[in-house]
């Protein structure tokens, strides 16, 4: 699915009302686009991916193994009778998007997206087609916002029964003052028990130096700014929760189901846990 593509330096927006945003600053959603080999991105966005790919070569490698643990999660979650998602951070649509995945093996399940991107929000049709069993619906909203993004998920999810809350790389663009353990705590605290956090973190300890070097290099060219954690910050994420095996770990280890998923280089703490 490709994009219109404004010059560097226009303002670009889709047909109708939906946002318009400034081309030329590069923009997370674009970059991890352009590193899923997607054509949504501009040149800004590409001029930032190659910097990083030039810090960590293997962030495309990092970022195709994190689509990856989405699958395999979603797959898991599915044969352990979740049928409702609650995904924040959606990013730009691409392959195997977890209504993709959870409708392919149960076609009732219900899905809510949640960003505040305005390029994904520009493609939240692509997020929104449905088997005729279950629902999917998107919402406009920042991160940051748990009410906002739990009473517009409540017109599609059931609070009653569990729901997964997936943030798949995507808790990086909160800084430490934004109290991100607070965020995730109030989504949990929201789902009833037989809900799951699904959660990859980029890691600041797994080739640290290479990470380091991309962060910095990002956070020159990009308006999100990312903060990257230790296996030590990212497990407080799942406070009180029940890892399933094989626990928190770098996401190819993550219940692998492929030689080349078991040995793919990446960079990124991530686990499923059950709120008991």
């Amino acid at each position: 699915m490709a994009s219109e593509v404004a010059p560097v330096g226009d303002v670009a927006g889709s047909r109708g009302d939906a946002p318009t945003f400034d081309t030329s600053v590069a923009h997370i959603a674009r970059v991890y686009n352009y590193w899923l080999g997607g054509k949504d991105n501009f040149a800004a966005d590409r001029a930032a991916a190659e910097q990083a790919i030039a810090a960590f070569p293997d962030i495309v490698l990092s970022a195709r193994a994190n689509r990856a643990f989405l699958r395999r999660s979603v797959t898991y979650l599915v044969s352990a009778g979740i049928r409702q998602f609650l995904d924040i951070g959606t990013g730009i649509p691409s392959a195997n998007n977890t209504h993709e995945v959870a409708q392919r093996l149960a076609p009732d399940c219900r899905i809510v997206y949640v960003d505040n991107d305005p390029v994904v929000l520009a493609h939240a049709r692509a997020l929104l087609t449905s088997t005729r069993e279950g629902a999917t619906d998107y919402i406009d909203a920042d991160l940051r916002d748990t009410g906002q993004i739990l009473a517009g998920a409540a017109e599609t999810l059931d609070f009653g029964e569990p729901v997964a809350v997936m943030l798949m790389a995507i808790l990086q663009h909160l800084s430490d003052d934004d109290d991100p353990y607070a965020v995730v705590a109030s989504l949990a605290a929201a789902v009833p028990s037989g809900s799951y956090l699904v959660l990859s973190h980029p890691a600041r300890d797994i080739h640290a130096a290479e990470m380091a070097e991309m962060a910095k290099r990002l956070n020159q060219m990009m308006a999100e700014k990312v903060t990257f954690r230790s296996e030590a910050e990212v497990a407080p994420f799942f406070s009180g929760l029940e890892l399933a095996e094989p626990g928190m770990v770098n996401v190819p280890d993550w219940r692998p189901e492929t030689d080349e998923e078991a040995t793919s280089p990446a960079a990124l703490w991530g686990g499923v846990a059950r709120k008991p």
